[in-house]
């Protein structure tokens, strides 16, 4: 791989940022408003019920990571269908790049829209609710690494979607990670779910992630093993995207639909 391209194509996509304040609005609006509405929502659980005191901070929690996840997963996609919408998609497979460093460039841009989410969203949190993502400590290192190595994953899969069906598949890159959530259980336990939908969820790396999340905050006890299987799960899938991409790329070129992409 040349990383002086991969270099290239990740500041082109910073730029595009940067020369764009409605692009930074939406990056962090969304997460912003997800603090909000969560924060408020479980407060007045938090006010209403004596069931645990802590709700605020387990389901602001919750909503951060996954906020983190969907921003990873978009950002990804975004990227790849701002090359679609700027008729720039067949220049990009023209030009001596390798897909390999298509792909690198993607996954390391996207960390860099997703932070500009994650960051202000966290910080927001502290004062107005009194909440602290960051009392995790070491482990949400880890947590948000699985995190995003998934999302990055859902991002790829989808635009191997793209590449394979056109434009016409971009609503499901809306769609993906919404289908997920239920399974993922990001806002409680795994015990919730019927028998036979649990082993399905167990195949998630995300029911991993919020389970660790909710006993670090809970019960302040660290399991370094399923933060593990999560990390592990996640670059299971990340490597079954990456080979669904190639696959949806060298269909694409047989059947020469590439040239169509941006028309």
């Amino acid at each position: 791989m040349n990383w002086n391209k991969i270099f290239a194509l990740s500041l082109r996509h910073i730029y595009l940022i940067k020369g764009s304040f409605p692009r930074i609005l939406d990056l962090i609006y969304w997460p912003t408003i997800q603090i909000f509405l969560w924060g408020f929502i479980s407060k007045f659980f938090t006010l209403s019920s004596s069931y645990y005191s802590n709700t605020v901070g387990i389901i602001l929690s919750a909503a951060i990571l996954y906020d983190f996840l969907f921003r990873a997963s978009i950002s990804y996609n975004m990227m790849f269908l701002e090359e679609i919408w700027s008729r720039n998609f067949t220049n990009l497979f023209i030009a001596p790049i390798k897909i390999s460093e298509i792909i690198t460039a993607l996954t390391v841009t996207a960390i860099f829209r997703t932070l500009i989410g994650l960051v202000p969203a966290s910080l927001l949190a502290i004062p107005l609710f009194g909440i602290s993502i960051f009392k995790i400590g070491v482990p949400l290192i880890f947590l948000l690494t699985a995190l995003y190595v998934f999302g990055v994953t859902l991002g790829l899969l989808v635009t191997s979607g793209l590449v394979r069906f056109g434009p016409s598949f971009e609503n499901i890159a809306w769609a993906s990670l919404f289908f997920l959530a239920p399974l993922g259980c990001i806002y409680y336990p795994i015990e919730i779910l019927p028998n036979w939908l649990q082993i399905i969820s167990k195949l998630l790396p995300l029911v991993h992630i919020f389970e660790e999340m909710r006993n670090i905050l809970i019960y302040d006890i660290i399991n370094y093993i399923q933060i593990i299987k999560a990390i592990f799960i996640s670059l299971l899938y990340f490597i079954f995207g990456i080979i669904v991409f190639y696959w949806s790329y060298n269909g694409a070129k047989v059947r020469g639909t590439l040239i169509n992409m941006g028309e």
